[in-house]
């Protein structure tokens, strides 16, 4: 059995938006570092590019739909504006990935930032990372449960 935070043999699908696309750049390269460190293989790792994060949820479930991953990530950036239109893209793209993790049984790691300002979303780039982190983990538990009580 693999160590319980390597990435090695697990098939990872990340789905990023195009939105806020500097921040997401940071989140994916952030992303992609730590994959390399937990030893997923490039070729592992299939990357699915929407237009925001309202569209991350059902890409998702796409790539959940598949059968073909052992773990997803999301990825994105919402910036607080003017207008009410933040909380609902905050909180439904939110409730979208876990509703796949839900209704699939897959981990799905949610970095999705939702921030005040620019400033703050770039500083909390390393959350790429930590989704990453928790996508791994999150699959070594789920085989690790499998197996336990085949």
């Amino acid at each position: 059995m693999a160590e319980p935070n390597s990435g090695a043999g697990l098939r990872i699908g990340i789905v990023s938006s195009r939105f806020n696309q500097e921040i997401v750049a940071q989140l994916l390269a952030r992303a992609d570092a730590e994959l390399a460190v937990l030893g997923v293989r490039a070729e592992d790792v299939m990357r699915a590019s929407v237009a925001g994060a309202l569209e991350i949820p059902l890409a998702l479930q796409w790539m959940a739909q598949s059968g073909r991953f052992d773990a997803l990530v999301a990825v994105g950036a919402v910036v607080r504006g003017d207008t009410y239109h933040f909380e609902v893209v905050s909180n439904e793209s939110a409730r979208g990935v876990m509703d796949v993790a839900l209704e699939f049984g897959i981990p799905v790691a949610n970095g999705i930032l939702t921030t005040d300002d620019e400033a703050q979303a770039l500083a909390r780039a390393d959350k790429g990372a930590e989704a990453v982190r928790v996508a791994v983990e999150m699959a070594r538990l789920r085989g690790a449960l499998t197996e336990r009580w085949r």
